[in-house]
Order: C-alpha cells, then structure tokens, then sequence
C-alpha cells in the first residue's frame, strides 16, 4: 500500500510553483489555494485585495518512497528568491511571501534544518525571510487557477 504524504509550499505565484512540483518524480498531484490567513473561504480577488492575510501556496500529494520531503524542500529553495520579504519578482503582496506550510513535526525539523544550512552556506544573501508555520486551513482556488500554464500551453496550441 502506498502511503501519500502533503506538503504546502508558498514562493510567489501559485501558477510557476505548481508548474516546477508538477515537473518532480514522486509528486502524485498538485492544487493551488490560499493559507495561512485570517478570512474564511477567500476567492482570488480576495486574496489579491491583500485583507486576507493568505499566501497563494501550492499543496502537493506525494508519495515519500519516491521522492522525499527534503527533496521537496531543495526544489522549494530553487524556484524563488527566500530573500525578498512579500515579493518575488514583480508580484508583491504577502500573499507572494516565501512560506513552508508544514503538516508534521519531522516536516518542520526538515524546514527549519534546510533553511538554517543553506543560510549557513552563503547562497543567499541577505537573510533568508521564509517562514515555517503550521499548516492551517486550505483554500482550494478556482478551476481556472490549477494547472494554469498546461491549460494556457493546450488553449495555444488548440489555435
């Protein structure tokens, strides 16, 4: 029996970072939705009205004997900038900021682990400003939202 794990990652636009999990062997499936703020059950333009206190994160289904929780996190690292506070690129807002959403206690250590060494490395300068929270309650966005680019990609070359 396979067992299935989540993981809740926000660095930036839903869209791109569901885009680069989807890509990741082991990943089962993807969604793109709203956590960690204050307003019940908010829609997109609630979101993007910034009064919700949401992150736009991605919720990941994956299996743990083929890809790990830590690889997860190196993926997490690699798409976005964990430096700029409530921003990534030209998004901002704190529904952009960089944020680990974490279900359990060993994927906390493994967050706060993974933060600390690559600090410690040097790659990123200044500090890195993720947060690592509890997961809370999740939103599920729109149909129109989840897997964004590959609709886009098929409604281009249905022309």
């Amino acid at each position: 029996m396979t067992i299935i794990e989540k993981a809740t990652f926000g660095a930036g636009c839903f869209w791109s970072v569901e885009a680069a999990f989807r890509q990741v062997k082991g990943v089962i499936s993807t969604s793109v939705g709203y956590m960690g703020g204050h307003f019940p059950d908010p829609c997109y333009l609630d979101v993007l009205s910034r009064i919700t206190g949401h992150a736009e994160v991605v919720q990941i289904e994956y299996d743990p004997q083929s890809v790990s929780y830590n690889d997860l996190l190196a993926v997490f690292w690699d798409i976005h900038d964990p430096t700029t506070l409530n921003r990534q690129g030209p998004d901002r807002g704190e529904q952009y900021r960089s944020v680990i959403f974490f279900h359990n206690t060993q994927q906390q250590q493994a967050a706060q682990q993974s933060k600390n060494k690559l600090q410690m490395s040097g790659r990123f300068e200044p500090d890195i400003v993720t947060e690592i929270t509890p997961a809370k309650e999740y939103y599920l966005a729109t149909a129109e939202h989840q897997q964004y680019f590959e609709k886009k990609a098929k409604h281009q070359s249905d022309r």
